[in-house]
């Protein structure tokens, strides 16, 4: 099953017996049987009906909102597993500053060891990236193992992702901007390609949890803030680079999508509907690509590797076995 990405502003979805329907003015755009989706993302001015949010319920099947310039409105999700003494765990571990700087470091490893995976396959292909930036981030990887408090790991982490953005900049094609990652607002249209591949790749990363009982709103290593799933944020800190970086680079640098497909109003910056298209297909594909898990060794395509990480941390929760980081070779 796939995820379904409506783009068509105006676009209505409905329900008709066991499929669901998008349909604009009165006319069928797509039928599409409820068994092949997933997950369906509506993205900016696409309605929907109640019993089309119904049929999505009683078929296990999420939906999301998000605006044109990719940030998350809300979710609708069918009820989670039913494991309180599992989330009773995790609480209690939330708790024990121990347990939460040894799982945060096995995130934080994750993500820089990727991170300094990504701008080695860089350096073949763009010799300009400095050799330095791949061996300070392979120095990062030692002094993670040092630290002993979690503000110290998040300094850490900090570095290592300026260092990382240097060499990430140094890859894309010329005509972007792109001097430093900004979140809220961002700064130029390679920053709202960012932020958009982070949304869906935090969407995917809360259904994971939820499929394996965890709570995504308590995390060990990003603060609890009320409403935001900080699990899903320490979790998909190992997928960043290999997933979400890795999409932009690639349509900017092919020239699937170039600065023209944005409207600029200020500092927003709207990808507009072939560039959505362009850029959610491109994302799909990504998550769907199959690799070695180099644990189990088995080839399991990114979006299940998701949950084989969920289902880890949830091992390390209840303490069965260590985490281990998904680390892309």
């Amino acid at each position: 099953m796939a995820t379904l990405y409506v783009t068509t502003p105006g676009a209505y979805i409905e329900k008709e017996y066991k499929r669901i329907l998008i349909t604009k003015d009165d006319e069928v755009i797509l039928r599409v049987p409820l068994f092949r989706v997933s997950r369906l993302v509506l993205v900016g001015s696409v309605g929907i009906t109640l019993q089309a949010m119904q049929a999505l319920l009683w078929h296990n099947v999420g939906l999301t909102l998000i605006t044109r310039q990719g940030k998350l409105l809300g979710r609708l999700v069918p009820p989670t597993v039913k494991n309180i003494v599992l989330r009773q765990r995790q609480y209690e571990r939330g708790k024990d500053d121990q347990f939460c700087l040894a799982v945060s470091r096995k995130f934080i490893y994750g993500k820089v060891r990727n991170s300094a995976t990504m701008i080695s396959r860089l350096r073949r292909s763009h010799p300009e990236i400095e050799e330095e930036i791949s061996v300070k981030l392979r120095k990062a990887l030692d002094d993670i193992d040092q630290v002993d408090d979690l503000a110290s790991l998040r300094g850490i982490e900090g570095s290592a992702a300026r260092l990382y953005f240097l060499g990430f900049r140094q890859a894309i094609r010329r005509g972007w901007q792109f001097e430093k990652r900004s979140h809220h607002p961002p700064e130029d249209e390679i920053n709202a390609l960012l932020g958009l591949a982070y949304t869906l790749l935090h969407e995917n990363i809360i259904t994971a949890l939820e499929i394996v009982g965890l709570d995504p709103y308590d995390g060990f290593l990003h603060a609890d803030k009320y409403g935001r799933p900080a699990l899903a944020l320490d979790l998909m800190e190992e997928f960043r680079s290999i997933i979400a970086d890795s999409v932009v680079l690639n349509l900017v640098n092919r020239g699937m999508i170039t600065p023209n497909d944005f409207i600029v109003e200020g500092k927003r910056y709207t990808l507009q509907k072939k560039g959505l298209d362009d850029f959610f297909h491109a994302y799909q594909n990504r998550i769907q690509t199959e690799v070695i898990h180099p644990f189990n060794r088995h080839r399991l395509s990114y979006q299940k590797i998701f949950e084989v990480q969920a289902a880890g941390l949830r091992k390390a929760i209840e303490g069965e076995e260590e985490y281990h980081p998904f680390l892309s070779r």
